[in-house]
């Protein structure tokens, strides 16, 4: 009998986590590229009835049961612009 611990497989994705701004809150299981996440995404929402990009950018990763979790901060300047988030209609469930 061996000591050693069974290897955890190797994801194939990663779980995204939007820690503030228009979509805070949100989760989404994204796919790796190479195995790496990416350091930058953009999301898109309609704001009042036009469409708004909204850039993230990785802030730090941890590895949880073998499935890469990365936080992405709001990077606003990048962003287009939105008055209040209420607005936002794709954020409404």
């Amino acid at each position: 009998m061996s000591d050693a611990h069974p290897a955890v497989p190797q994801s194939k994705e990663y779980v995204a986590e939007f820690i503030d701004g228009p979509f805070e809150g949100r989760v989404e299981h994204r796919i790796l590229i190479d195995g790496k996440y990416d350091e930058e995404i953009s999301e898109m929402a309609s704001v009042v009835g036009s469409e708004r990009l909204f850039w993230y950018v990785a802030e730090d990763s941890r590895v949880i049961q073998g499935v890469p979790h990365v936080r992405y901060r709001w990077d606003e300047r990048d962003s287009d612009a939105v008055q209040d988030d209420t607005d936002i209609d794709s954020l409404r469930f």
